[in-house]
């Protein structure tokens, strides 16, 4: 699966620990996997993301954010936070690894808009602004960004044309975090419960609560600029590119032909 890649990855940089955040029912499934590709090459443990009791109508959990609260239990310090269908790079987490070395700050890798569009169809990024220092100030929310031949546009949450040059940063998902944000997080989302459980389609996003973080002045986060090349699973349609960029980079020796083996022997 896509996801074996990033975990790889993340044990190279030096990451020991992985939790998957996963509905309990494919849990089994799961196990499987992890024994017929992971092996034992780095430690697995597995967080369930569920229906909170007080939406009983709803069909799906409340998104990201709620995620990482899932696997809060199981945080020992700190801890990166990625998504499971993206391919995000070796450099991307050697970076992020590093920086929670230090273990003070929050991170968040960017990615530049050009390098991460699909040629399916239009996509959604949190648009990265900087302030002098190198911190991240604000993330803005843009959907539907499309190719325009040398220009791209897109949608604001408030529906209003966005148009963008392609050099901008953008948030992928891939994260660095303390656990002084858990706490944080706990109270966004009790707020967002009290506001928002009604509400079938509505999500506890990460972006979004760290943004509110941001605009609160309650948090700092370093942005972590990276050459990986990015690449992932935003359409069906976008099989065959992924089936093809990690085939190539197999065939440079980038990566084991048989991951099993290339965990084997990072245990």
């Amino acid at each position: 699966m896509l996801l074996d890649y990033g975990v790889y990855d993340a044990a190279r940089a030096g990451f020991r620990r992985v939790m998957f955040v996963i509905r309990q029912e494919v849990e089994e499934l799961f196990r499987r996997h992890v024994a017929d590709v992971i092996g034992t090459g780095i430690e697995v443990v597995f967080a369930h993301q569920a229906v909170e009791p007080s939406a009983p109508r709803r069909a799906k959990p409340w998104g990201t954010g709620h995620a990482v609260l899932a696997a809060a239990w199981g945080t020992r310090g700190p801890f990166a936070v990625m998504n499971a269908d993206d391919f995000y790079g070796a450099d991307a987490y050697r970076l992020l690894f590093e920086h929670l070395l230090g273990g003070a700050e929050h991170a968040l890798v960017g990615y530049t808009l050009r390098e991460t569009m699909s040629a399916h169809g239009g996509v959604s990024r949190a648009i990265v602004e900087l302030d002098a220092r190198g911190y991240l100030s604000r993330l803005t929310e843009v959907g539907d960004i499309v190719s325009r031949g040398v220009a791209f546009t897109g949608h604001a949450t408030a529906g209003q044309a966005v148009s963008l040059h392609g050099d901008e940063l953008v948030s992928m998902n891939l994260w660095g975090f303390t656990p002084a944000v858990l706490p944080m997080l706990e109270r966004q989302f009790a707020a967002f419960l009290e506001a928002r459980s009604a509400d079938p389609r509505a999500e506890f996003l990460l972006s979004e609560a760290v943004g509110a973080q941001l605009a609160a002045n309650d948090t700092r986060v370093r942005v972590l600029r990276t050459r990986a090349r990015w690449f992932g699973m935003t359409f069906s349609a976008d099989d065959m590119t992924v089936r093809n960029e990690l085939q190539r980079l197999v065939d440079a020796g980038q990566y084991p032909a048989n991951l099993k083996d290339g965990f084997e022997r990072l245990a």
